[in-house]
């Protein structure tokens, strides 16, 4: 083979070729699309599809833009269906609320097409994919279809339906049909407001309804002989209403003016039923849960019927009721001790039980506890020296010492102390709170313990115990308590068993005062108190 020559296909190449070619050819002349490309593709319900077949035209203004690509019958015994349609590209946009139509070719093409209205321009467009519900199509009527709907026996009801129209409208009953026209308005208002209410405020409200219907329509259906005679009892009173016409016809005349009065009151009791349905609906739980309260108060119900019985409360009431009058007037008369013991109990609680709380401040003698314990504690010497005495009765001792520093107490007396005084606490009031009985205690000033303590009183040292002026102050006491003796001696008429000496005992006759009797005794009082 030279190097310049042109190089040819294979057999098997040419083959290959060959089958795809034959391949594309089929495929477009089977599906007349072109491939790889992206249709519009939607679906529409029919309540018949008629001969709508796939490969069906679709059309907008006569113009072909599809064709149908599946008829899906909804149910063998059904004629509805859904058509779906792929579009091309010119036959968008299609809006919500466009609408479809099986309409027959002309003689000549034969079968039927779909036409499309692609809706108001105002409406949002829909997607690929969309379903058109079957209130936007329709479909043409056939003439088997004009030769089934009306029978013979159909015709007969036309016929005497028209009839019994003119006698109704004969004798002024065309007039009185102009005279209710200006009813129609409101009568069709309200008519589509019902209508409008029959579909329901959640999604499933109409099928609901339409369910219940079937089943009202089933029980019906049930019982042939009741449903028989609802019939015949609607035809006696359709001729009672055709007996009474007249009076029919007066209260006809008389609707206009019940309507007046009665359709506000039905626009306010229309009004009131949001509010009443909630009030059921915010109710329901109530009440379903009321049965088993109700059940589950029975058995009180029926102890507390017990307990109220002659032989309990009854019988218990019947013996206190002589005892009541009393009872009552008592707790009339203690109304004055109850507001008085209230008195007490605030001020108690208000008052003192606070101020035993409290605690006294003071940086030289701290207290170790609140008021209520640093009070009692004096009372276990108290204690002790009332339980102190002899023959002659209670009895304590005092020591007294001779104090170093002496403080001017007034009208001639000193007090005489160990240690110079630091000072003054609590400090004398300058006047005396006032009393105040008539002002309730809680209402008053509580007690305040802290204070600030005054600065010492004057005073002076002594210098001395045995100075002249002390040894002349010791004589003239002495001698003041041997005259007080001897005088209480003779009171007593005793003076020839006791005496009192001034003479200072020794320490050698102490010791033979205990077999003395009563005068060592006193003897050793005197020289115990000099």
């Amino acid at each position: 083979m030279r190097r310049n020559q042109p190089r040819r296909l294979s057999f098997f190449q040419v083959g290959v070729i060959a089958i795809v070619l034959l391949l594309l050819v089929t495929y477009f002349g089977f599906t007349k699309a072109v491939p790889f490309r992206h249709h519009y593709t939607i679906g529409a319900m029919f309540k018949t599809a008629n001969n709508i077949k796939p490969g069906s035209a679709v059309r907008i203004a006569g113009v072909n833009v599809g064709k149908v690509t599946e008829v899906k019958l909804l149910h063998p015994d059904d004629p509805a269906a859904e058509v779906k349609m792929r579009l091309d590209k010119k036959a968008l946009p299609l809006h919500a609320d466009a609408t479809f139509k099986i309409r027959p070719r002309i003689f000549l093409e034969g079968n039927f097409f779909v036409d499309i209205q692609p809706g108001t321009p105002s409406t949002p467009a829909t997607g690929d994919g969309h379903v058109f519900p079957i209130n936007q199509t329709s479909a043409p009527v056939q003439l088997d279809q004009i030769t089934t709907a009306l029978p013979s026996f159909t015709r007969r009801d036309l016929q005497r339906l028209l009839q019994e129209l003119s006698t109704g409208l004969s004798h002024g009953g065309a007039t009185g049909y102009n005279r209710s026209i200006k009813y129609w308005e409101p009568a069709y208002r309200n008519g589509s407001m019902v209508s409008d209410a029959t579909l329901g405020k959640a999604e499933h409200d109409l099928s609901g309804y339409i369910k219940n219907a079937g089943q009202v329509a089933r029980a019906l259906d049930r019982e042939p002989p009741q449903l028989q005679s609802l019939v015949a009892d609607l035809n006696t009173t359709a001729h009672a209403f055709a007996v009474r016409d007249v009076q029919l016809e007066q209260a006809i005349g008389e609707l206009p003016r019940t309507l007046a009065a009665g359709l506000p009151a039905l626009r306010e009791l229309n009004d009131s039923f949001p509010s009443v349905r909630r009030f059921v609906s915010d109710f329901r739980p109530a009440t379903r849960s009321s049965g088993p309260a109700i059940d589950a108060t029975l058995p009180l119900v029926r102890q507390v019927r017990g307990l109220v019985s002659r032989p309990e409360l009854r019988g218990l009431v019947g013996d206190l009721r002589p005892t009541v009058p009393d009872l009552a007037r008592l707790n009339k008369s203690t109304v004055p001790l109850y507001q008085q013991v209230s008195l007490a109990s605030n001020c108690q609680n208000d008052v003192i039980l606070p101020w035993s709380h409290d605690k006294i401040e003071d940086p030289t003698f701290a207290a170790t506890g609140p008021v209520y314990q640093e009070s009692t504690k004096p009372l276990p010497g108290l204690a002790g020296e009332s339980r102190s005495g002899d023959a002659n009765g209670q009895w304590f001792r005092v020591l007294l010492t001779g104090g170093q520093y002496a403080y001017p107490m007034g009208n001639g007396q000193f007090l005489f102390n160990g240690r110079p005084i630091e000072g003054v606490n609590p400090p004398m009031p300058s006047a005396r709170p006032p009393l105040r009985p008539d002002v309730p205690c809680e209402t008053q000033s509580a007690p305040d313990l802290r204070t600030n303590p005054l600065p010492a009183p004057p005073g002076r040292r002594v210098q001395g115990s045995s100075s002249p002026a002390a040894v002349a102050y010791r004589e003239k006491a002495m001698q003041d308590a041997v005259k007080w003796l001897r005088r209480q001696i003779d009171k007593t008429g005793e003076s020839d068993q006791l005496r009192a000496e001034d003479t200072p005992l020794r320490p050698g006759e102490l010791s033979h005062l205990s077999g003395l009797g009563k005068l060592g005794h006193f003897k050793a009082k005197v020289a115990k108190g000099r």
